[in-house]
Formats: C-alpha cells, structure tokens, sequence
C-alpha cells in the first residue's frame, strides 16, 4: 500500500498527522525547536569571564578582604590609658610649676634669687616638658580612631620612651616614690606598646578611608 512521496509538500500527511499542521517531533527527542548543537540554558557564570567569580566582593562582607570595622579592645584599652595618662602629666606638670614658683619667689624674699635662678629655670622647664607630654597623649588617643599608620608609628616611639624612663625610675628611685612611679609608668607604657605591634593594630591604622 502506498501512501505517496514523503518530501512532496502537495502530497497527502504522513499516517496519524492531521493535515495543516507542522511535522511533529518524535517524543522524547531533546533539544527540538534549538539548532542543533546549540545549549538549551545559560550555564553558570554566564556573562562573567571564566573563573573569575560571579559576584564581586566588597571589603568587610562575606566574601571580601575582610577589614576591621571596629577599634581592637586592646587598643581601646591603651587608648583609655592615655587619657588617664595626660591627666597626670597636665596636674602634675602644673603643681611642678606652681611649686617652683613659689620656691623661687621665696627664695627672692631673701636675697638670695639669683642663687636659684638655674635651679628654677630647670624647674619650670621640667614642668612644661610634663604638660606636653599630657597634650601629646590627648593628641595620639584622639587620633585612634581616625589617624594612619604615622601615629601608631610616634604612639611605639613614645610607649618605648615611657618604658625607659620607667626602668630608669625604677633603678634610681631606691624603693622610694621614684620606684612607684617607675612601676605604674612600665606598666602602662608596656600595654600601650603592646597594642601597637600586634596585626590588628596594623590592620586598624592601616584600613581605607573613604
């Protein structure tokens, strides 16, 4: 039995086609209606190069260089420490010079002022050296939050500077008030010190700033 040529587009549909209708595709062939060799979806990544990731990362999430968004706690604790810190050296520094001040005006009183003038000059000068060093503690615990990697370097110098004065006190104080001191500025120098040189410190003072 014949049913006529296949590729005559006049002839009659082949067997179990209705007529006016496109051939259909076999049943369960793939990828019919794509070009052949053609992928049928978007595979991962598409649009971004291949292995580059396929959702950039910003600094501080998930998936970033993770930078600190927050002041380390040892930090904060020596940044506490100069405060307290500055506060002495401004009260003492100002009773140095009130007490020289008076012992020179004293000494004035009896003629013998001019005896004591170097003694006084060195005096006062002691006592403009403490107040400076108040103000320049004020200066790096402010600069903490905001300052660049210049201060942490002057913070180590100055931390270094307190060590050896306090063994100096320590050594020459005779177990006296010296000798206190000397105790209270090594240990308060010693953990400023020490939250300068740590990673964190570097990765604080290092951070961008926008």
């Amino acid at each position: 039995m014949s049913f006529g040529d296949p590729n005559n587009p006049y002839g009659p549909p082949p067997q179990g086609q209705q007529p006016g209708y496109p051939p259909q595709a076999p049943q369960g062939q793939p990828g019919y209606g794509y070009p052949q060799g053609a992928p049928q979806q978007q595979p991962p990544g598409y649009g971004y190069p291949q292995g580059a990731p396929q959702q950039p990362a910003y600094p501080g999430y998930p998936g970033g260089n993770m930078m600190p968004v927050e002041m380390p706690g040892l930090m904060k604790t020596a940044r506490v420490l100069l405060f307290i810190l500055s506060g002495f050296q401004i009260l003492f520094g100002l009773i140095a010079g009130i007490a020289v001040g008076a012992a020179q005006d004293l000494s004035n009183g009896v003629g013998s002022g001019d005896d004591t003038d170097a003694l006084a000059g060195l005096g006062f000068l002691a006592a403009a050296l403490l107040v400076g060093l108040g103000a320049l503690s004020i200066f790096l615990g402010v600069k903490f939050k905001n300052g660049g990697n210049g201060i942490r370097i002057t913070t180590i110098v100055y931390a270094s500077l307190m060590i050896l004065g306090g063994i100096l006190n320590i050594v020459n104080g005779a177990n006296g008030s010296a000798t206190f001191g000397g105790l209270i500025s090594l240990a308060i120098a010693g953990v400023i010190l020490a939250s300068m040189v740590n990673s964190a410190a570097t990765a604080w003072f290092s951070r961008p700033r926008y």
